[in-house]
């Protein structure tokens, strides 16, 4: 049998068992109804998953390069608002290259 990486929220679904405090679980019931359950927790899941691998590359780039700037931060959550969409040309382009999905990653 041959093993496939998949990226985060990239694959085929499988069925895992979860536990969750059973306020929470009726939380989530009563946002999204018991068809959307799933759909909510995977969502869930994958937002904290890039979280921490934004995470770990701001760590990583912070210990080759020193802190970020204000003026950098400040940029960067306009850019993560939706307010600006395009770097100036001082600031890298995203990139879908594995090189960047953080330490973890490589």
């Amino acid at each position: 049998m041959t093993e496939h990486a998949h990226g985060i929220g990239d694959g085929p679904i499988v069925k895992v068992g979860l536990s969750l405090p059973e306020g929470t679980a009726a939380a989530v019931r009563a946002r999204v109804g018991k068809r959307g359950f799933s759909a909510f927790i995977a969502a869930a899941v994958e937002r904290e998953l890039r979280g921490r691998i934004l995470d770990e590359y701001l760590a990583d780039y912070e210990r080759r390069n020193g802190p970020v700037s204000a003026a950098e931060q400040d940029r960067a959550r306009q850019v993560l608002a939706g307010e600006s969409d395009r770097p100036t040309r001082a600031e890298p382009r995203a990139h879908s290259d594995a090189r960047f999905r953080g330490p973890a990653a490589r």
